[in-house]
């Protein structure tokens, strides 16, 4: 078996600043070529938002899995991003601010880092500055404050939502000099305060969306640097996850733990599912010291290093496709309906063979996080 992760011409869909050239496509290519026609050349940032089910819709016709168009649509977010940053910065400088005063990365964090995001994610989102005299903080700070209140305001207007736990970078506490965020990760990794862990697991899954990639790198060689000699930390890691067991009961039988659910017959699969898998693969990473942000690579660098069997690590990449899959459909019946996008799944709706495959998916997963519990207790 193998695991192989090749580069994709689906990812470059999104990589320029203008929208994509349909005239050339195949005719194989109708349904997104015509989805791109009615987005049309210019939308603004909420119409490319609002797009984004015309998107998905259009990726399931062409039989795209799940797991890519997550991919793509993260990559579409990347571009709304992107967008908001240089109109913030155009903005900034014709209202006096100027250019920015040094080198800067604005970070996606979450699952827009791991490009695995589905419909309907709130922010996520860091800073990164280049190191500069403590004289000059106020003004350099001032600078990088405003642009952060820009930005997010602009995704909150364009159908991005504001954090409700504030982790954005217009807060100081997620905008930082690179040596300023060094020494929060070896404060946060010096002992297993809860807190502390639960800002890391936020923290610990970025990527760089905008600005010197190379700030991004640096901090990444300090988590990989870090991460595999924290035992007390990891131990904490480990034992949060528990916080959020997979959808199954003591006899292995489909089980929500009903914390907000909507109705009896629904499972938060994207807490109970999705998450274990993300936060299970993720301590075994760090335990590793894998560099990968998204989980499909990091199963496969776990793979490569020993840690993971190559059957499981496909079994699970597998039961990740499912469960995006189930509910990306979720959504956007939801959606549909005039509800929010959510994680929520009515498994009552789901046939016996999708039930079934979504009870072996969990207990593969499950067996993931005792695994991962297991190699954290080793350090």
């Amino acid at each position: 078996m193998r695991l192989l992760h090749r580069a994709s011409p689906w990812r470059d869909l999104f990589t320029n600043d203008s929208l994509a050239d349909t005239r050339s496509w195949p005719t194989l290519l109708a349904p997104l070529a015509d989805a791109f026609e009615r987005l049309g050349p210019t939308p603004n940032l909420a119409e490319a938002k609002a797009w984004q089910v015309t998107l998905v819709e259009a990726l399931q016709r062409l039989d795209l899995p799940a797991w890519r168009i997550s991919q793509l649509l993260s990559d579409h977010n990347d571009w709304i991003y992107r967008r908001a940053i240089v109109d913030s910065l155009n903005d900034m400088q014709g209202t006096g601010w100027g250019k920015p005063p040094v080198g800067f990365c604005v970070l996606m964090l979450g699952s827009g880092a791991r490009h695995e995001s589905l419909l309907g994610p709130d922010q996520d989102n860091a800073m990164i500055v280049e190191e500069y005299p403590d004289a000059r903080h106020r003004e350099i700070d001032g600078y990088f404050q405003a642009l952060g209140e820009r930005f997010t305001a602009r995704l909150d207007t364009a159908g991005i939502p504001l954090c409700q736990g504030h982790v954005m970078a217009r807060w100081p506490m997620w905008r930082k000099r690179l040596s300023e965020w060094c020494e929060q990760l070896r404060l946060w990794t010096a002992d297993r305060r809860v807190k502390r862990v639960q800002q890391s697991n936020i923290l610990l899954d970025f990527s760089p969306v905008y600005g010197d990639a190379t700030l991004a790198e640096a901090l990444r060689d300090e988590v990989a640097s870090l991460m595999p000699r924290a035992g007390l930390f990891l131990d904490e890691m480990a034992a949060l996850l528990d916080e959020a067991p997979v959808a199954l009961d003591r006899r292995g039988r489909l089980r929500g733990d009903d914390e907000g659910a909507p109705h009896e017959r629904a499972i938060n699969l994207k807490r109970q599912g999705v998450m274990p898998l993300v936060a299970a693969t993720r301590l075994l990473s760090l335990t590793q010291g894998v560099r990968s942000v998204d989980t499909r690579s990091r199963l496969a660098e776990l793979v490569g290093a020993g840690s993971l069997d190559a059957s499981h690590a496909q079994a699970l990449s597998a039961a990740l496709d499912r469960l995006q899959a189930i509910i990306l459909d979720s959504q956007l019946a939801s959606l549909a309906a005039g509800r929010a996008a959510d994680g929520w799944v009515d498994v009552a709706a789901l046939d016996e063979g999708s039930r079934l495959l979504l009870r072996h998916d969990l207990q593969t997963i499950h067996a993931l996080v005792k695994l991962a519990k297991s190699a954290s207790s080793r350090k």
